[in-house]
């Protein structure tokens, strides 16, 4: 029996090192294991592959999101479930593209920043604490947590599989699943 999809876009937003990309992981490795189809949107290859020509500003930040908005829409509208995972800063660009997309539920990935400091798998952290980088989500340019998201995944106190049980149980509460 072909199982019945239904396309939506999981929208992963918080600092960076809260853990978006790892419960992103556990949520495709799950919804692949029950047969959906799934695609991955992560910023930093998106970046790199369709908005390379852009910085750091709000200006910069605000369209590249508006282009994995986009490219996510178009996913969505084609019955595609689309995980994103992408800091996006802004409140205002993040309910355009959930204007855009319709079928969305956005995940607040919520850790302390001394948490995400120390986790710093990537090392921004430290460059920025340096002086290495300027303009920081978190540090010198601001993030704008969601007021109203579907989900609140607090990384600081739960595992990344229950983060991700959280989120697959608003799926299937939403009737996605």
């Amino acid at each position: 029996m072909k199982l019945k999809q239904y396309g939506i876009t999981i929208w992963f937003t918080g600092l960076s090192g809260a853990g978006k990309t790892s419960i992103n992981r556990v949520v495709e490795t799950k919804l692949r294991s029950l047969g959906y189809q799934v695609e991955v949107l992560d910023s930093d290859i998106v970046r790199q592959n369709l908005c390379n020509g852009l910085g750091f500003s709000k200006a910069d930040r605000d369209e590249n999101i508006r282009r994995i908005g986009f490219v996510a829409h178009l996913l969505t509208r084609n019955n595609v479930i689309v995980l994103v995972s992408a800091i996006s800063p802004y409140r205002e660009v993040r309910e355009e593209v959930r204007q855009r997309i319709g079928n969305f539920v956005e995940v607040y990935v919520n850790s302390p920043l001394e948490i995400c400091e120390e986790r710093d798998v990537k090392g921004l952290y430290k460059k920025v604490r340096n002086g290495n980088i300027k303009h920081f989500t978190g540090i010198d340019d601001p993030y704008e947590p969601p007021l109203n998201p579907e989900v609140e995944c607090r990384t600081d106190n739960e595992t990344v599989e229950e983060s991700a049980s959280k989120v697959l149980a608003k799926l299937a509460e939403l009737g996605y699943l």
